[in-house]
């Protein structure tokens, strides 16, 4: 098992939930139809933008394709301590953040494709994808035009290379964002933070930002209706998500972590989540040590 590709226990049949409300035919419908009209102009897009102006894009590309699909983001502040909970006000829709002083980077939980929208659509960055998204049609476009890092997760002799790679993207200046479970989990559960990419940020000098996402329908509880897991398609997927009657993503962004090895940074940055979704891991030495 590669330490860029493992497996996760979550599958469809066992994980995924029915939406507690169903948006109607007719809503379903217009939001296919709103989709795919955001994904086509991200292509045309895509092919004229590059720097700063890429970020921006992304980012409000991002935003649209999420309102196109129904899912409202909710970004908030958080704080995080190992054994403690993350709280904070919502700030409603997300809007542009105020510019960062530094690259950094982010690093979050994973649950449905929708996590690297959600990402760009809240914070200025630059995606890691698994290599093959470069060989789907039209993905492979966006993925291009937003800047992502292809990186071949299922090679060891790879990994090097793309530490490498994330790591002078940081040094550039630009932000990266990377979800270091390496596959996706349905939500109840989560998977254990990889190390390998922590250490771009340590051979940069850049800071870590831990994000937690966690799904709902509407202010209710939790679903796990967006999860990508198993066996899944895209296209069941999709079609899950557009029948969600109100999808809401609460992300919060947490405090920094610091330390001096990827190892320490990646048990660190997993409790910091894991405080915010209330899915805390097992105690490691370095969760031990901080305790």
């Amino acid at each position: 098992m590669s330490p860029w590709f493992p497996s996760s226990p979550c599958t469809t049949a066992r994980c995924v939930d029915v939406p507690m409300r169903a948006a109607g035919p007719l809503r379903r419908a217009l939001r296919a139809l709103a989709a795919v009209l955001v994904v086509l102009a991200g292509v045309l897009v895509a092919r004229l933008t590059w720097g700063t102006a890429r970020r921006r894009v992304t980012a409000l590309w991002s935003r649209a394709l999420l309102r196109a699909l129904g899912v409202r983001v909710e970004v908030r502040q958080g704080f995080a301590f190992f054994a403690g909970a993350a709280g904070a006000a919502s700030s409603g829709a997300p809007g542009p953040e105020a510019p960062e002083p530094e690259a950094r980077l982010v690093v979050a939980n994973h649950i449905s494709w929708l996590d690297p929208l959600v990402v760009a659509a809240t914070m200025p960055c630059r995606l890691v994808a698994k290599r093959e998204v470069g060989s789907w049609p039209v993905v492979r476009g966006l993925a291009g035009g937003a800047g992502a890092l292809p990186i071949a997760r299922d090679s060891l002799h790879g990994l090097p290379g793309a530490v490498a790679s994330i790591a002078d993207v940081l040094r550039s200046g630009e932000s990266v964002a990377a979800f270091p479970e390496g596959t996706t989990w349905c939500g109840r559960g989560s998977g254990t933070f990889k190390p390998a990419v922590f250490q771009a940020a340590l051979d940069a000098g850049a800071r870590v930002t831990p994000v937690a996402l966690v799904y709902r329908e509407s202010s209710g509880p939790r679903t796990t209706a967006p999860a990508y897991v198993g066996d899944d398609t895209l296209v069941a997927s999709l079609l899950r998500v557009i029948a969600v009657r109100r999808l809401v993503v609460e992300v919060t962004v947490l405090p920094p972590v610091t330390a001096s090895s990827r190892r320490e940074l990646a048990d660190l940055a997993e409790a910091a989540v894991a405080s915010a979704t209330g899915r805390l891991p097992a105690l490691r030495p370095a969760l031990a040590a901080s305790a």
